[in-house]
């Protein structure tokens, strides 16, 4: 099952990163120019990771965790997107946004994200603290792995070390964890020579595939701790994040 779930996640990565590698020349207005970005060192690179890792993800899992996940990247791609001039950075600013009635990136993320991660919650426990605290962890994680996304492959390592316990579960868990893996392996060498990067839409993609799998194998204790760490992350990385000034694309865009 794990197996399975790994081989598919990959091969269903590396296959749409090659098929947009491929058909996305950089001319002008064409798919290539839409997703090219410069990185923190001043090197051109595809945002064509992020697609590629979120379909393989959700191939590689299917139902609750598939839909979280393909939500999350769509949060994401907004943000890489549409959202993506906007120099605003930390929570703080973007609930201001949304308090004067403006719609952010961040905003689109935060509700967006935090409404999937809940519904997969309440799909996937039974009783309403476990649900919240389900919401927390999936929304939470995939937070955490967009603010790691600083460096070429970090976000990527991340996944596959913090997924690497998972794999000695067995059953939904151990299949979960090994899909998100899958996922993340069948970008890395691409993002690590800086080719590609996952941008916001692999990034959450990634995390709320890493964060179902992590809902799957606990209970509420466990639940309780990865909330807890999370949302300590989130607060630490929104007090430097929003100090921070001169950000590449790579860096999470709060």
């Amino acid at each position: 099952m794990r197996a399975r779930a790994f081989g598919t996640a990959f091969a269903v990565g590396a296959g749409v990163y090659g098929a947009l590698r491929r058909g996305g020349p950089a001319a002008p207005g064409g798919l290539g120019a839409r997703f090219r970005r410069e990185n923190r060192s001043g090197r051109a690179v595809t945002l064509f990771a992020g697609p590629a890792v979120a379909a393989g993800a959700a191939a590689g899992t299917g139902g609750v965790t598939a839909a979280t996940v393909l939500a999350a990247a769509a949060c994401g791609a907004f943000d890489d997107h549409a959202a993506a001039g906007d120099p605003r950075r930390g929570f703080r600013a973007h609930l201001g946004a949304l308090r004067a009635g403006e719609l952010t990136g961040g905003g689109v993320k935060l509700l967006g994200i935090g409404a999937a991660g809940l519904a997969a919650g309440c799909l996937l426990k039974e009783r309403p603290v476990d649900r919240v605290l389900a919401g927390v962890v999936i929304a939470g994680t995939a937070h955490l792995v967009n603010l790691v996304d600083v460096a070429p492959g970090r976000a990527v390592l991340t996944v596959l070390g913090a997924g690497a316990p998972g794999l000695l579960r067995g059953g939904t868990a151990g299949a979960l964890t090994a899909a998100a893996m899958g996922a993340a392996a069948s970008v890395a060498v691409a993002d690590l020579t800086e080719e590609t990067m996952l941008g916001d839409t692999g990034a959450h993609a990634l995390g709320a595939a890493l964060g179902t799998a992590i809902v799957a194998a606990n209970g509420r204790a466990g639940l309780a701790l990865h909330a807890a760490g999370v949302v300590a992350a989130a607060v630490y990385g929104d007090r430097t994040g929003a100090a921070a000034t001169g950000r590449g694309p790579e860096d999470s865009p709060g």
